[in-house]
């Protein structure tokens, strides 16, 4: 699944990317943005990752879904290179996770966001966080946020939606 545009190829991540990836969260996560990252940890979930990578193949951006349920998913850790923001990179990157959500057979997507326009933009629901089922709370655990989070909780219904 490589996609083409505007000079940006969007695919599934490779391990050669896992720096790259780890790199760019752990970039916003200095600036409160996203939960921090370990190399091991980017590396256990590297299939979960798409990335979208420069004319010379260097990584401007990187979305995630993480299964937890039959019917349930979240997309985590989309992020654009802070030179790329504003070019559509984040949009396309959620477009390609919303796919591959729907690949997956998954009939809810969920976000836990700080850029709630961003996502109602793309016809995401803010939600009550409390209609999310507890093993979704797994990560937050290790946040300095954890009680106090101020995360804005989103849902995307992804049945009878157009693609």
């Amino acid at each position: 699944m490589d996609i083409e545009c505007c000079d940006m190829t969007l695919r599934y991540a490779q391990t050669v990317d896992a720096e790259a990836i780890c790199s760019l969260i752990n970039y916003y996560a200095e600036q409160g943005l996203m939960l921090h990252r370990s190399m091991e940890g980017t590396y256990n979930s590297l299939r979960e990752f798409q990335v979208a990578t420069d004319d010379d193949g260097r990584i401007v951006g990187c979305v995630a879904v993480d299964i937890f349920w039959m019917d349930l998913a979240e997309v985590k850790s989309l992020a654009v290179a802070p030179e790329m923001v504003g070019q559509g990179i984040g949009r396309q990157l959620l477009t390609a996770a919303i796919e591959d959500a729907r690949r997956m057979g998954v009939t809810k997507l969920f976000t836990l966001t700080y850029e709630q326009g961003f996502f109602q933009r793309q016809g995401f629901e803010v939600i009550d966080r409390h209609a999310l089922p507890e093993k979704v709370w797994r990560e937050c655990l290790a946040c300095s946020k954890a009680d106090a989070c101020d995360e804005v909780a989103m849902l995307l219904s992804l049945k009878n939606r157009q693609r």
